[in-house]
């Protein structure tokens, strides 16, 4: 009688193709650390990425990690085949591990999503009708503007200026709401400050009138633990792109009877548990609960595969000690910046206040596209300038600041009449060099005391170096 070798499980087939590839000495190496750029006058140097806020780069754990399961690549949740199977428990389990990151409750669930602006519209379908929703103003545009167009009423609060404040603006207001069901978007770090906000005492204030709250994790959750349990939160969303995991994908996690009671948030495949036509030539649809009812269509696998490994990497790397190298390097940056007069930094809450790498600043004399455009071509180093798709925050802290002219020319302004008026962001994050900073706070010193070396011309509402002169 012939003897059979058991068939690898799918697991264990991932398990083995991982190991065949060594991760990385260091679990938070990020890809690009090393890519040279050209400066305007010919020269090359290492790119200094400081724009962490918009998109973080690619851990090399969750390159690696990607490349090893890509072979095995296959269709999930449909395929009788075996590499159908190990990619349907490389997905589910992907949900496990992020559950796991995010510390949720036993009953909550996980719907993966394209980012985070994707999760927020997903449950801004999903509430109950008549819910009313509240957001500060100081909310970014995913978290500000899904719940009007989504046919919601909501109530914007002004911008606080202490936790206190904001806390307490937030109570006012449930107190005097009209009865039916309410939620709060709320921010765990401001994209435009860093700034942390103060999520678990709202979410006490909206628990006690009956009110559940959602939280923007998009720039809390690559700098800090979190807790869904602790922070009692009923959602939480986030993108993979600013989690190290760059690969379009973003979650939606929390409590299940909104999002069961809700019609699927794309019709298709997946979210359908029958489909059966009836006599009087109508189509008969009974829905998947759970968060296969708002993941219709093929689920970008790859991407929910990076966001795990990503979670895998930040967990192992232990956040205390990210922490705590990431406040050594606001100390550095914040000390650099305190030393020129000339450099006005934004915030709510003031100098002290807790936040992560994100910092945001005008310079007097400078149109801000003007000196991110200098930064770029004279040190290579990659900053964003603008409002940060949180316009009314930043019009708020820039206040009556003047927006100083530019050679060339400053952008346009949004609508008729606004003064075209912005300001310069710094992010970092793990995998940020301690020389990214210092050479940031040379330039920014350099350029305030010295002026460009060269002169820049407007293109597309952007200023861009005029490498056929120099200044």
């Amino acid at each position: 009688m012939s003897s059979v070798a058991a068939r690898p499980s799918p697991a264990a087939t991932l398990d083995s193709a991982r190991s065949a590839r060594p991760l990385p000495s260091t679990p938070l190496a990020v890809l690009g650390h090393d890519v040279q750029v050209p400066l305007a006058n010919g020269d090359k140097v290492t790119y200094a990425a400081l724009d962490y806020a918009a998109s973080a780069p690619a851990l090399q754990r969750v390159w690696d990690e990607v490349a090893a399961y890509a072979p095995y690549y296959g269709s999930v949740h449909r395929g009788a085949g075996y590499l159908s199977q190990l990619s349907t428990d490389l997905f589910e389990q992907s949900r496990r591990t992020v559950a796991e990151f995010l510390d949720l409750r036993e009953d909550d669930q996980v719907v993966f999503t394209r980012a985070t602006t994707d999760s927020l519209n997903l449950l801004a379908g999903a509430v109950p009708a008549g819910t009313r929703v509240f957001a500060f103003e100081t909310e970014h545009h995913a978290s500000l503007l899904p719940w009007a167009h989504a046919g919601l009423s909501v109530t914007y609060l002004r911008a606080p200026r202490s936790h206190a404040e904001a806390v307490a603006a937030f109570d006012a207001a449930l107190a005097e709401a009209p009865e039916g069901p309410k939620l709060l978007c709320v921010t765990g770090a401001s994209n435009v400050t860093g700034e942390l906000w103060p999520v678990a005492e709202l979410t006490r204030t909206a628990h006690r009138h009956g009110a559940r709250v959602v939280l923007d994790a998009a720039q809390l959750a690559p700098h800090h633990r979190v807790s869904v349990r602790e922070l009692g939160v009923d959602w939480i969303a986030f993108s993979g792109h600013k989690l190290y995991a760059p690969f379009g994908a973003g979650v939606l996690a929390g409590r299940a009877d909104w999002l069961d009671a809700a019609e699927p948030y794309l019709a298709g495949g997946g979210a359908t548990r029958t489909v059966a036509r009836e006599a009087d030539g109508s189509v008969a649809v009974q829905w998947n609960t759970g968060p296969a009812r708002h993941e219709a269509g093929s689920p970008n696998v790859i991407g929910v595969y990076a966001i795990a490994a990503a979670c895998r990497a930040l967990g192992e790397a232990g956040f205390d000690a990210l922490e705590a190298r990431e406040r050594a390097l606001i100390a550095r940056l914040d000390a650099g910046l305190a030393e020129i007069p000339e450099v006005r930094v934004l915030n709510l809450f003031g100098a002290d206040a807790a936040r992560v790498g994100v910092l945001s600043f005008v310079v007097r004399g400078w149109n801000s596209s003007h000196f991110s455009a200098a930064l770029s071509a004279e040190y290579g180093i990659g900053v964003r300038d603008g409002l940060f798709c949180a316009h009314p925050l930043v019009r708020t802290l820039l206040g009556d600041e003047e927006a100083a002219p530019s050679e060339c020319g400053a952008p346009e302004p949004s609508l008729p009449g606004e003064r075209s008026l912005n300001a310069i962001r710094v992010s970092f994050g793990a995998g940020t060099p301690d020389e990214h900073v210092d050479r940031f706070l040379a330039a920014v010193r350099e350029l305030v005391t010295d002026g460009a070396a060269w002169t820049y011309r407007n293109e597309g509402g952007r200023c861009v170096v005029d490498t056929r002169r120099e200044g």
